[in-house]
């Protein structure tokens, strides 16, 4: 008899109490298995294709960087010494803080990017001697009279010369010369790098190179800097010791100020072993001794100066004109 006031109990099955269905999704079937392992997938997907989309463009963009980047022009001479920036930086600060101390406070950096802009961008068969001068004004220098050395190829014996006479000067021992001394240099028009792969040769391209205009700019400097009594080591064993067509016959002889320098003297030295083409009484030193007649300026010349001669005689002591006579 069921009791009165209790609602009916529905029969319990045999595995338990009833559990809950599972619900339904809204299309009113059961809901697929759960999707977030596959949603992680799609979205790994998804990255993986843009990284690589990325990747391409990237590629694709230095290929047409590198494509619309013009060559550097084709010279005949050699490219820019490897390194050149940080050998002339380098040099400058061996210059001004070890070998002339007395011009620590030129600023070397200020004097490498004035080096750098002389050239670079530009024409390179075009340069001038004003694309120089801010660089002559930050590294310039006062050199005392009586102390210039000029020389016509003679580079060797002349440099031995002023390692032992410090007090003197040939133009690669200023702060100019010193950087630059047997370096090359180029740039290329629209682009701020330097040419490593040619340089425009003076003979077979042009003359107004960057190298060549300064070297004519920072001759011309160093001879009317000079004061005093000056002196020029010329090589006797060519056939003519004094040449026009070089730089101290071209340049530097026209740019000593007779006002300033009262006399020239020239040291006419001669290989040991070699010949002597040329002496002081050749008449290409009588070509020079007229040139500076003209400018109101003496000239005296000595064959062998004796102190250049010792040095010459250094690594050939045992020849008969290394003697104790000479």
């Amino acid at each position: 008899m069921q009791s009165q006031g209790l609602p009916a109990q529905e029969p319990a099955t045999a595995s338990g109490p009833l559990l809950s269905p599972r619900p339904a999704d809204p299309a009113g079937g059961p809901m697929e298995p759960d999707s977030s392992s596959s949603s992680r997938r799609r979205r790994c997907l998804l990255i993986c294709l843009a990284v690589l989309v990325i990747v391409i463009c990237a590629v694709a963009a230095g290929i047409l960087w590198h494509r619309s980047q013009p060559e550097p022009l084709r010279w005949r001479g050699r490219g820019s010494t490897p390194h050149f920036s940080e050998i002339v930086l380098g040099r400058c600060f061996t210059y001004t803080q070890i070998i002339r101390p007395e011009l620590k406070d030129k600023d070397c950096q200020k004097i490498w990017n004035a080096f750098k802009s002389a050239f670079v961008s530009k024409n390179q068969c075009n340069i001038t001697e004003e694309d120089y001068q801010p660089l002559l004004k930050l590294a310039n220098q006062t050199l005392p009279c009586h102390r210039s050395i000029f020389w016509s190829r003679m580079y060797d014996l002349a440099h031995k010369y002023t390692k032992v006479q410090q007090e003197m000067f040939t133009l690669e021992d200023t702060l100019l010369g010193y950087m630059a001394d047997r370096l090359r240099w180029c740039g290329d028009p629209g682009t701020s790098e330097m040419n490593y792969q040619s340089c425009p040769d003076w003979r077979e391209d042009c003359h107004n190179n960057p190298h060549s205009v300064f070297w004519k700019t920072v001759s011309k400097g160093f001879a009317e800097a000079a004061c005093g009594v000056v002196y020029v080591m010329l090589n006797g064993s060519n056939l003519k010791a004094f040449d026009k067509s070089s730089v101290f016959g071209s340049v530097e002889i026209f740019n000593l100020q007779p006002q300033k320098v009262h006399e020239v003297q020239a040291w006419v030295m001669h290989d040991i072993r070699g010949s002597s083409s040329d002496t002081c009484s050749g008449s290409s030193i009588n070509d020079l001794r007229s040139s500076l007649s003209q400018r109101n300026i003496a000239f005296t010349c000595q064959d062998d100066y004796r102190p250049a001669r010792f040095l010459q005689c250094v690594n050939q002591a045992e020849d008969p004109s290394c003697s104790s006579k000479i």
